[in-house]
């Protein structure tokens, strides 16, 4: 089978879908399938740099053009199988304001926020409502890019014009003290939670992806009514948004309540990243856990 993976974009999370890329190319089953590159550079890529006899493309792409169902939707229309959630499911989850909603409407605990387009439109009678701090960050923006904890009114507004310049909407969102934790859904069955744990003061970038200024990532097995909760939330989103093969439900657990706090249809694949970790505590290693994404993705 000629694999595809497909890597880079145009997003400001290009150097993690490369890091992502790189990692799914060198762990692939050559018994099983011929993996190639195809780093994306600008759109057209697309159409001109995946040849029409792919049998599956691989997406390792995060952020816009890559987890917002564009490629997806161009993928479809050429008849290319590729891995992770169809066009809907993904423009959803990659619109934070559409997927709380949708979290809302089916009730799943998720934290309040509102979304403004320009800082004309901050509503600061709103955010007091919230209390401070509050969390501002790009509306469809990932891997923790341009986001800010802001502890009082005055860094609302350069918080939102820094958010704009990576994207069209900036998400102005309550700040919930607790632990954050992550799971992953596999075809449907969630797997082992992970806690995340950082010596910053939130799961930043740096924090993500720094080898000196890490997270604490483990498996963690949770008081029992607390690991049902999660567990019937990340299942709940599972059906709430369609997802197909796989997706990652990041929470935060605040005062015994897990809320949801955004949902990765195409979540890092770095030697680093989370879902591997969770795979692992079943069993499952990298190469092998790669196999069942591209599986489930073809069923």
């Amino acid at each position: 089978m000629k694999v595809a993976v497909v890597m880079g974009g145009i997003s400001s999370e290009r150097e993690i879908s490369l890091k992502s890329g790189e990692g799914v190319f060198n762990s692939l089953d050559r018994e099983k399938y011929e993996p190639f590159k195809v780093v994306i550079d600008e759109k057209t890529d697309v159409f001109t740099k995946i040849p029409d006899d792919t049998d599956f493309a691989f997406l390792a792409l995060h952020g816009k053009f890559g987890e917002d169902g564009c490629v997806q939707s161009v993928l479809e229309t050429r008849d290319i199988p590729y891995s992770g959630c169809g066009p809907l499911a993904s423009g959803m989850c990659m619109d934070k304001n559409i997927s709380k909603k949708i979290c809302k409407a089916s009730g799943i605990p998720t934290a309040d926020w509102i979304t403004v387009k320009s800082v004309d439109e901050i509503d600061y009678d709103r955010i007091e409502k919230m209390g401070y701090p509050v969390f501002v960050k790009p509306n469809s923006g990932g891997s923790s890019v341009a986001t800010f904890m802001i502890k009082e009114k005055e860094g609302i507004e350069n918080a939102v014009i820094e958010g704009l310049k990576v994207d069209t909407e900036v998400m102005i969102e309550q700040y919930l003290p607790g632990e954050e934790y992550t799971s992953f859904i596999l075809n449907g069955e969630v797997f082992p939670t992970i806690s995340i744990k950082s010596e910053q003061e939130f799961f930043d970038f740096e924090a993500k992806y720094s080898s000196d200024n890490g997270a604490v990532e483990e498996v963690v097995y949770l008081e029992k009514e607390l690991q049902d909760k999660v567990d019937e939330y990340s299942k709940a989103c599972w059906d709430a948004f369609g997802c197909r093969a796989y997706v990652r439900v990041d929470f935060i657990i605040s005062d015994g309540v897990p809320y949801v706090l955004e949902l990765n249809t195409l979540p890092g694949l770095t030697a680093t990243s989370l879902i591997p970790r969770s795979a692992a505590a079943r069993g499952i290693n990298y190469s092998q856990l790669l196999d069942k994404l591209i599986q489930y993705s073809l069923k």
